[in-house]
């Protein structure tokens, strides 16, 4: 999630934690550092574009990690803001403003290995964009509430509004529920065989959701929207590059896109190199991650691969996608 979100979120937990037994910007701002503190990992260069990408969410995410540091990082708040007093409240509001974070990422698409070091599954709901407005919102307004009256009312406005950033996250997972389900009957009602679906809505709302399929040598991606769950779907397909992938999956570069995308990349070369393309964050033609890795020579060890710069899709184009999407068949 975006590091807005993050800080008012720790925020807003720090508050709701300590309650009156702290001023609350301090609760505040302990929440805020402790939400926040885990994302530091950007700043950490695992040596190639692919590396750093999907290390990103690692062991600074790691809920077992992030448990055992909480002890030292509570006293050090109890010490520094309220005189080492109220240690165990001070611990319950730093341990969930530092696990919180992970759990926040888990409901976007991209990965967390919150499962550290038991497993490094890059866990994703998909349920949220990584910047929405709705989920930010309550949570600005319940800290600024708190922190403008510095009386129970300021934090008990908080804590509703907390609550409500909470419900609307449930709402997203219900709401990928149902379009899953959509989606399910239209790939049936249209004949289209698929091996694996993604569903994740569109920037910044939760109204308009993108679906991407796969198939052997293909993947499709289509719209749809809350206002109109049974409309149909119109997909367009693209090839995926299936033989260009059997062909280089032995790169360890390739094969760590396969597996963090969870199957939902693709292949294509372009000027005698090999691009691959993790579909699920962007849409048609425009991805986020996007890596050139050389021309990949069987004699020759794989080149480092390079980050290319994808053309970001215009506000027009969004929002033009967005109302067609809208639109009743």
């Amino acid at each position: 999630m975006d590091s807005v979100s993050q800080f008012v979120l720790g925020a807003a937990v720090g508050i709701a934690v300590m309650g009156k037994r702290a001023p609350v910007w301090k609760s505040a701002l302990a929440g805020a550092v402790c939400g926040t503190l885990p994302d530091l990992d950007v700043f950490y260069d695992h040596g190639d574009a692919i590396s750093n990408m999907t290390m990103h969410r690692t062991e600074s995410h790691a809920l077992f990690y992030l448990t055992l540091i909480s002890p030292l990082l509570a006293w050090l708040m109890a010490k520094l803001l309220s005189g080492a007093k109220h240690f165990k409240h001070w611990w319950g509001a730093v341990w969930l403003a530092l696990i919180t974070h992970p759990l926040l990422d888990l409901m976007t698409v991209y990965g967390t290995q919150l499962g550290l070091p038991f497993t490094n599954y890059p866990f994703a709901v998909g349920s949220v964009f990584i910047i929405d407005p709705l989920y930010t919102l309550p949570l600005i307004i319940g800290v600024g509430l708190a922190l403008y009256r510095e009386q129970q009312r300021g934090i008990m406005w908080n804590n509703v509004l907390l609550g409500v950033s909470c419900l609307y996250l449930a709402c997203t997972a219900f709401e990928q529920h149902q379009v899953t389900r959509h989606v399910g009957e239209e790939l049936q009602r249209q004949n289209i065989e698929s091996t694996q679906v993604l569903v994740t809505p569109t920037p910044l709302n939760s109204l308009v959701w993108r679906v991407v399929v796969m198939n052997k040598d293909s993947y499709g991606e289509g719209f749809t929207s809350l206002l109109h769950p049974d409309s149909p779907i119109r997909f367009r397909f693209y090839p995926r590059g299936e033989a260009l992938y059997e062909a280089h999956k032995d790169n360890a570069f390739l094969a760590r896109v396969a597996w963090f995308s969870h199957g939902f990349f693709s292949v294509k070369e372009q000027g005698g190199h090999i691009l691959v393309s993790d579909l699920r964050m962007g849409q048609e033609p425009d991805y986020t991650f996007v890596f050139d890795l050389g021309e990949m020579k069987a004699s020759e060890p794989p080149e480092l691969p390079v980050k290319v710069a994808s053309a970001r899709p215009s506000a027009r184009k969004m929002l033009d996608q967005f109302w067609q999407a809208l639109e009743v068949e």
